[in-house]
């Protein structure tokens, strides 16, 4: 899969994705054209699929948040009913889960009318939809990526 030198990598790209790769190099004592031709070759493969910024959703006007369990009607409506979730912008993470709902979803929201448009203007409308379930988040205790086991301990 991936070597000592490859994990040192992406934990320092997880950390900060638009760090220079002459910064890695130098941190690691490796060659610039090393961390290119190896994170070049961890894009090949599928290990890295992208990289991205993070814009603060308050700041962006978004006040409100949700996650919202779907009950489908049909389960084999699913492919559908994401293909709508898709069109609307504040669906922001969808997942396919396990127990009494079929999928997960994120919603973000200007404020509390701005999220019940969404949730009975929007979601409730989808053909195949029987019922959603919301949670409102207060906020984010803390998110990070998977864990990169590089043998040095993280701080």
């Amino acid at each position: 899969m991936t070597d000592l030198t490859d994990k040192k990598i992406l934990k320092l790209l997880q950390k900060d994705g638009r760090r220079p790769y002459s910064e890695i190099a130098k941190m690691l004592s490796i060659s610039n054209t090393m961390v290119h031709q190896r994170v070049a070759k961890m894009k090949q493969k599928g290990l890295i699929t992208g990289q991205s910024i993070q814009l603060d959703e308050r700041k962006m006007g978004y006040e409100w948040s949700a996650f919202t369990g779907i009950i489908l009607k049909e389960d084999s409506n699913s492919e559908s009913i994401i293909k709508a979730l898709k069109e609307i912008p504040e669906v922001t993470e969808c997942y396919y889960i396990t127990g009494q709902y079929t999928l997960y979803i994120r919603i973000v929201a200007r404020n509390s009318e701005h999220m019940r448009s969404v949730l009975y203007g929007k979601i409730d409308h989808i053909p195949g939809v029987l019922k959603t379930e919301s949670l409102i988040d207060f906020g984010t205790a803390f998110k990070r990526g998977v864990p990169i086991d590089d043998g040095v301990s993280s701080s």
